[in-house]
């Protein structure tokens, strides 16, 4: 990044952004400056505001600083420490400014700065995209020559151009905080069980097929118990059906007659594996029973816990009243739309969040309309899931598929078409905060559909 892209390479010698006096020319007769009517005489001290661009990674950060004019005012390369931090904010002293005064651009709202940034009082804290930095870059030069310093540069010279495009970033309070790690940690246990489960599956598969029919569930703690205790065909062989009747009445089994189903299955004729075939696997149904038993007994607890948090929210009413939602989906909804009722001034900021919207590509007579893959993909999981449960009880929903279907490529799409307009209806909702009303939603639909008169 050059001079002549509008950023100074160096900062300037004696430049600070404290205040600035505001010098009026003199009268070329009498040497007076000119006073309106009325008015007294004054210095007119006119604050400044400082722009900041952190390019942040894992263990350090660039740091430019910019004033309004584009002039780079500082440069420098901070630590992943206390005292780096401490330095951030110490040149922003040096310069003369308050943290109001001081605005930060960055590309995360996930990390330690971002923390430090608010505890010091920085309330003027915005959220770039990366991917708006990323095309941003060619406005500077064209080599696609770049830097860490020339990123950090971007994103202040961004804010002090392009303010208006971004919303200030605010934190959510503690409770939607602790929701939304609870979201994000039962989404993670949920994908690890199924992982590890398919992976269970094709080895049992391999050499002992019997224990994949015995109880109806591979990730049930009954089937991972049995694994643990009898992890080879032979184990399970010289199992009496006394002892076994007893090992499903100790895990609680809710059907005692069905047992000897189970037994049957467990003892019918299958296809016997070589032994060093069962030698090389059986270690290994011993660890992926131990890692699901873990898995689903982390996921029932976060599940009890992300129950009892989200009921305390003052938006689960509005989210739990939503058809199909249940208390996890509901919890995620309050998870990504948050607290701050600015952040999407329209629900196209939200649907654009969670890729229930697509991207249309259009010049001239050219329109291509492609899948929306820059998304936060566990809002859209969420969304799609909700769209899908939907269809059991609510009217409209039901209506709109029905309409919608024969003009989609395939059940997914229309899944995905139906959620965005429920976005748009929870945008809504979260808005006027107050409960879905599906009564009230029909018959606005209804006044709607009449004809002007």
């Amino acid at each position: 990044m050059s001079a002549s892209a509008g950023l100074s390479p160096r900062p300037l010698a004696g430049n600070t952004a404290e205040s600035v006096l505001r010098h009026e020319r003199l009268n070329r007769l009498t040497g007076a400056r000119p006073t309106p009517r009325g008015l007294h005489l004054s210095w007119q001290e006119v604050h400044m505001e400082v722009y900041l661009g952190i390019d942040w990674s894992q263990y350090k950060h660039d740091v430019a600083i910019l004033n309004q004019a584009g002039s780079c005012l500082a440069r420098f390369t901070i630590p992943h420490k206390p005292e780096g931090f401490l330095k951030l904010d110490a040149s922003r002293q040096a310069l003369g400014v308050s943290q109001s005064q001081c605005l930060v651009g960055l590309e995360t709202a996930h990390n330690l700065v971002m923390d430090f940034l608010w505890d010091r009082g920085y309330s003027e804290v915005y959220v770039i995209p990366p991917n708006v930095v990323r095309s941003t870059r060619g406005r500077y030069g064209q080599s696609g020559a770049r830097s860490d310093q020339s990123d950090a540069l971007l994103l202040a010279d961004l804010l002090r151009t392009d303010r208006a495009r971004f919303q200030p970033w605010h934190p959510d309070s503690l409770l939607t905080r602790q929701i939304r790690g609870k979201v994000s940690l039962i989404a993670h246990l949920t994908q690890s069980l199924v992982r590890h489960a398919n992976r269970l599956r094709a080895v049992l598969w391999r050499f002992y097929p019997a224990a994949l029919q015995v109880f109806s569930d591979l990730t049930v703690p009954i089937t991972l118990d049995f694994l643990r205790q009898y992890p080879t065909p032979e184990a399970a062989a010289h199992l009496p059906f006394a002892e076994f009747e007893t090992f499903a009445r100790q895990h609680h089994y809710p059907n005692p007659t069905l047992l000897k189903r189970c037994f049957a299955r467990l003892n019918a004729p299958q296809p016997q594996a070589d032994p060093d075939t069962i030698l090389v696997y059986q270690e290994e149904v011993r660890v992926l029973a131990n890692l699901l038993l873990a898995l689903v007994q982390a996921k029932k607890a976060a599940l009890r816990e992300l129950q009892e948090l989200s009921k305390e929210h003052s938006d689960w009413a509005i989210f739990h009243s939503l058809p199909g939602v249940g208390d996890y989906l509901a919890a995620g909804l309050v998870a990504k739309f948050g607290d701050d009722r600015q952040r999407f001034s329209n629900p196209a900021g939200v649907q654009a969040l969670a890729g229930t919207c697509p991207v249309t590509d259009a010049s001239g007579k050219r329109k291509v309309i492609r899948f929306r893959r820059a998304c936060d993909r566990e809002f859209r999981n969420i969304v799609q899931q909700w769209a899908l449960l939907s269809l059991t009880q609510s009217i409209w929903a039901n209506a709109y598929w029905e309409r919608v279907r024969p003009h989609c490529h395939s059940d997914s799409h229309a899944i995905r078409c139906l959620g965005n307009r429920w976005l748009a209806i929870a945008w809504r909702l979260w808005q006027d905060r107050r409960p879905y009303n599906e009564t009230l939603h029909m018959t606005q639909l209804e006044l709607r559909s009449r004809p002007r008169t």
